[in-house]
């Protein structure tokens, strides 16, 4: 388990655990709270979110969901790139005038729009969209453990489809996923023996 332990600032460290539900996998992120303390205070702020996982068209190898608004419209420019690295996860604010896939919820629903909450499970990615050009996103986040499952499920997720699957975020060790609870696992992790 990672150590939580100070920042620069004095600040401790915090981790969030992402899981792709349906499959079971988790990971863990390290916020980077020196880059982004805003964005990463209004994320942490509203932990847990949930909601169906989408793969990105023109981004590379994203996976990511859109959730409601919970920082106000928040789009403050820290930590913003275009080529976001792999294990990077990153915050956009998703306007209400914007275009979205089929089945997610529509921006329009909240007069600020979504949050896109976005895994970057691989390299060599660009945020470049054919209709509106380069869209950077704010880095929040970096996976820490368990890259390699979550790599191997989103190149899956690619392959087969993201139908039924959902992408949940939470403080680490804020609560056990109902799976947890019927493997015997306490917050992504096995009770005992080997490590998943």
């Amino acid at each position: 388990m990672p150590q939580q332990g100070p920042t620069r600032e004095g600040r401790s460290h915090r981790f969030i655990e992402i899981e792709l539900t349906r499959r079971g996998i988790v990971c863990v992120a390290l916020l980077l709270d020196e880059q982004a303390p805003r964005t990463c205070d209004a994320v942490w702020r509203a932990l847990p979110q949930e909601g169906d996982v989408f793969h990105a068209k023109y981004a590379s190898n994203e996976i990511y969901t859109l959730v409601p608004d919970f920082a106000g419209g928040l789009a403050v420019p820290e930590n913003r790139t275009v080529t976001p690295a792999e294990g990077d996860v990153l915050y956009f604010l998703v306007p209400a005038c914007s275009r979205i896939p089929r089945g997610a919820p529509s921006p329009a629903a909240s007069a600020l729009g979504l949050v896109d909450l976005a895994l970057f499970y691989d390299r060599n990615n660009l945020l470049l969209s054919p209709s509106e050009g380069f869209t950077p996103g704010t880095v929040v986040a970096r996976i820490v453990e368990n890259l390699d499952a979550i790599r191997e499920a989103g190149h899956r997720l690619w392959r087969e489809g993201t139908l039924g699957e959902r992408l949940a975020f939470r403080r680490l060790g804020c609560r056990e996923s109902r799976r947890d609870r019927k493997h015997g696992r306490i917050a992504g992790r096995p009770t005992g023996g080997k490590r998943s």
